[in-house]
């Protein structure tokens, strides 16, 4: 072998060993901004409270904490709400029945003491299997379909932790009013559902956001390039929210502060656009997923609202939530 030989074998190996990386997402997206509901399937029983029997709260007095995941009924795996009350009424015995609960990762075997009325038994336990609320779409991902949303988890109500999912969709919703928010609460997005306007399905819940499937036909006209983290500058910017129906504002923010190191508080920023301060008053609940476009690019989304200073808030490189989305 001679050595140009040798120089081009060297070559075509040192190609194949590369590294490239290769970005799976468009470089542009669907723009959103438009609110949606959401609905969540979880994957275990959420206790969300208790209430008293006899004058004596007997699911705690039986162990159980608020926030607790009820995973099985005697041993038999429960996944939904329906799925435990008939395995306690199979499994009782002497006003109790064993139950796991799932508390920080660890799996608890509890007692649980029951009171007999009429027909049926009280736990003294509020429990769900579903959550629903409002929040905003982001994006919609033209090529693959993924879209993602909030921009931050989805939390159970008991402590505040993210919530496992079995399945979700988001759905139609309407804004019919703004709650303000003040130095000492947020305010909050009014709105009513129809979940049987079904956008798209929910696959995964994480501290960056909730993404999944979209279904529905998107607006190829709002077409928008994605920006890099390096592009994010201080100053002017607009997010996209709804305040009343299914109208889409843009309204004016200032950038603060830059921060690579978190996972989903970016960008801080604050509104100075005196339309929507009249309206809200700052930051509130339902603007989760806003987008935030500077220099006709799609920088990031809305997560967070600061209580006691509520015209400033946080909000999530979009370049973080697509590769989530991806993930």
């Amino acid at each position: 072998m001679n050595f140009k030989k040798k120089l081009l074998l060297l070559f075509s190996l040192l190609l194949l060993f590369i590294p490239f990386n290769v970005l799976a997402y468009s470089d542009k997206v669907i723009l959103g901004g438009n609110n949606i509901g959401i609905t969540v399937n979880t994957k275990d029983v959420l206790v969300v409270g208790f209430y008293k029997v006899n004058d004596s709260y007997i699911a705690q007095e039986s162990g159980v904490k608020l926030g607790d995941k009820i995973t099985h009924v005697d041993n038999v795996k429960v996944n939904n709400i329906n799925e435990m009350i008939s395995l306690i009424n199979q499994k009782i015995k002497d006003n109790k029945v064993d139950v796991t609960v799932s508390r920080n990762g660890k799996s608890l075997n509890l007692s649980l003491n029951l009171v007999k009325d009429g027909n049926t038994y009280k736990t003294g336990l509020y429990i769900k299997d579903q959550i629903t609320g409002i929040g905003t779409l982001t994006y919609v991902d033209p090529e693959s379909k993924i879209f993602g949303a909030l921009g931050h988890e989805i939390t159970s109500s008991g402590n505040n932790k993210i919530v496992d999912i079995s399945s979700g969709k988001i759905f139609k919703a309407e804004i019919t009013g703004t709650i303000k928010s003040t130095n000492v609460t947020t305010g909050e997005k009014r709105a009513t559902f129809d979940s049987n306007y079904v956008y798209g399905t929910i696959e995964e819940n994480t501290n960056k956001g909730i993404y999944g499937t979209y279904n529905y036909a998107v607006d190829n006209e709002r077409l928008i390039e994605v920006a890099t983290k390096e592009e994010v500058q201080l100053g002017k910017a607009y997010l996209y929210t709804v305040l009343n129906g299914n109208n889409i504002e843009k309204f004016e923010i200032n950038i603060l502060k830059i921060n690579n190191n978190s996972s989903n508080k970016n960008i801080l920023f604050e509104i100075v656009d005196k339309a929507l301060l009249d309206k809200t008053n700052g930051v509130i609940k339902g603007m989760s997923g806003s987008p935030i476009v500077q220099n006709n690019k799609l920088i990031g989304a809305v997560t967070h609202a600061i209580v006691n200073d509520s015209d400033k808030g946080y909000g999530i490189f979009i370049t973080t939530m697509l590769e989530e989305g991806e993930n």
